[in-house]
């Protein structure tokens, strides 16, 4: 996708330009990203992880905001992870679900899912208009290996309605959960809480360490519920905490 790079180069690193912040509308941002012209993006990526940054598409990153530390990357060690009342609730909820994972490609169905699913939950926010183009460029990308965790309705025949998909990437010792998004008319079903509850029994299950949450914000109304996946270590700048120490904030 990029330039070359010999293995002993070093990985550069940009500031983007200041912009608005897509959490807090009174407030500016600005991201760390590595250089997404680096060929070796796809070896640098599981230690980038360790390091608080994600992935957007191609793009490597993590926020760097002047005077504001409210982005806080966070991961779940997995087996140490124990769901609580709440969470064992919506897994009983869904007992009728099929869940699968497959290769990350897109088709029509899940297409407009993503569709109806951005009209409900983020309607004017600048996302309304994606057509295939932007989800293969946001959500799949050219070099990550990803796959899609899917949630189904069981059919005696067939596949059943597709409600929910989770886009997934697959590091040497950890997941990633990228993005979910699902169908808006079964919201009580709670599938956000589930995906991520069978992201974590898929880690385990491949006896990978963590699966990484992306960004925790504290007090922020679509991003605090990470907060409820316990033990959740937090990334201080330099180390993995445990954030109910209280040190990582």
């Amino acid at each position: 996708m990029g330039t070359e790079h010999h293995d002993t180069d070093d990985l550069r690193l940009f500031h983007t330009g200041e912009h608005p912040c897509g959490y807090w509308p009174d407030r500016i941002a600005r991201d760390l990203v590595l250089d997404p012209r680096d060929s070796r993006l796809s070896q640098w990526y599981p230690l980038a992880l360790g390091w608080g940054f994600r992935r957007s598409g191609d793009i490597v990153y993590r926020p760097h905001c002047q005077g504001c530390r409210a982005c806080v990357a966070v991961r779940v060690p997995v087996e140490q992870f124990v769901p609580d009342r709440s969470q064992r609730r919506c897994l009983a909820r869904n007992t009728d679900l099929e869940i699968r994972v497959c290769p990350a490609q897109r088709s029509d169905e899940h297409l407009a899912l993503y569709r109806r699913y951005l009209s409900a939950r983020h309607a004017g926010a600048g996302m309304d208009g994606h057509g295939a183009l932007e989800f293969d460029q946001f959500l799949i990308g050219t070099w990550s290996e990803n796959r899609f965790l899917e949630l189904r309705e069981r059919a005696e025949h067939g596949q059943g309605r597709l409600l929910a998909v989770a886009v997934t990437d697959v590091a040497e010792r950890a997941l990633s959960a990228v993005y979910t998004f699902f169908e808006p008319e079964a919201a009580a079903r709670g599938l956000g809480t589930l995906a991520i509850l069978k992201q974590i029994e898929w880690a385990r299950r491949e006896q990978r360490s963590h699966l990484y949450l992306g960004y925790w914000i504290q007090a922020h109304a679509k991003m605090d519920y990470k907060r409820r996946f316990r033990p959740l270590e937090a990334f201080d700048g330099r180390s993995w905490r445990d954030l109910d120490a209280g040190d990582c904030v």
